[in-house]
């Protein structure tokens, strides 16, 4: 049975990091943007190494303020305080905190924006509207939540090839039995409502990533290759019972030979979703 909060299926290895700190407010949060205001107050759940938190802190100006929170205390939180301190950001915070229970937290505190970025995929599925809950209790009256999540069935490549259908298969296999939902983004309209918004409040868009030249490519298939015989996928994967090594090696070999195609094109789609506090 899977634990009570899923534990993030990747962990922070380098690899993992090598994705996250590629991540920025521009092709990460565009759907966002149009909202930051000066002088917002925003709340960053799930921060990692601080990349899209600290755009968001340059767009607020001076007298608006950023919190990032990640749930477990550590390098990652150092690396993003070093990276704020090297780009001059003073206008941010990084703390240890969990996403249920941020209520608690925070309590003589709301926020204008709440955001979360390829979070709720990772937490217990039968806990998701619960976490929304605890977003909207830390939200001011007219501000707003912002959700982003990738739908992982909805992703496609070329070329086709039996090694890559492999791979999506034992990840949906794998982050099921950890707990989480990795086709999160097709779903978010359905947990928002669950947490008790009106549809009429719930704005709703969808976002890709897209990988395709050489250097896309190369950098994408290192990554998913170095992520699955290195980072904590692979422990969870193994633990799970429903792999071996020698899939994760068939995988990782796959990745690189998608690499190498010239033809290679790889896309991933996101749900996101803006849901409008009014009280």
């Amino acid at each position: 049975m899977p634990e009570t909060t899923a534990i993030y299926i990747h962990g922070h290895h380098e690899s993992v990091l090598r994705s996250h700190s590629w991540r920025t407010a521009q092709n990460s949060a565009s759907y966002l943007l149009p909202y930051i205001q000066p002088n917002m107050h925003i709340l960053d759940i799930g921060c990692g190494p601080g990349t899209i938190t600290l755009d968001f802190a340059t767009l607020v100006g001076p007298t608006g303020h950023i919190t990032g929170i990640e749930p477990s205390p550590g390098d990652i939180l150092t690396q993003a305080r070093e990276t704020a301190t090297s780009r001059g950001i003073t206008n941010v915070e990084f703390k240890t905190g969990d996403i249920f229970e941020l209520e608690e937290m925070f309590k003589n505190r709301r926020f204008d924006i709440v955001h979360v970025h390829q979070v709720l995929q990772h937490i217990d599925r039968e806990r998701v509207s619960e976490a929304l809950m605890q977003m909207r209790a830390v939200t001011k009256p007219g501000g707003i939540i912002a959700v982003r999540e990738a739908d992982f069935v909805a992703t496609t490549w070329f070329p086709a090839s039996a090694g890559m259908t492999e791979w999506m298969d034992t990840y949906q296999l794998v982050a099921r039995a950890n707990g989480g939902e990795p086709d999160a983004g097709r779903r978010l309209v359905s947990w928002a409502l669950g947490a008790g918004f009106a549809r009429d409040k719930i704005t709703t868009s969808a976002g890709t990533w897209c990988y395709s030249t050489p250097d896309e490519r190369e950098w994408w298939s290192r990554m998913w290759a170095d992520r699955t015989l290195s980072s904590d996928f692979k422990t969870t994967a193994l633990k799970s019972g429903l792999v071996d090594e020698e899939k994760l090696n068939r995988i990782a070999d796959t990745w690189t030979e998608w690499g190498k195609s010239e033809e290679g094109w790889f896309a991933i789609l996101h749900g996101e979703i803006i849901c409008r506090v009014d009280t």
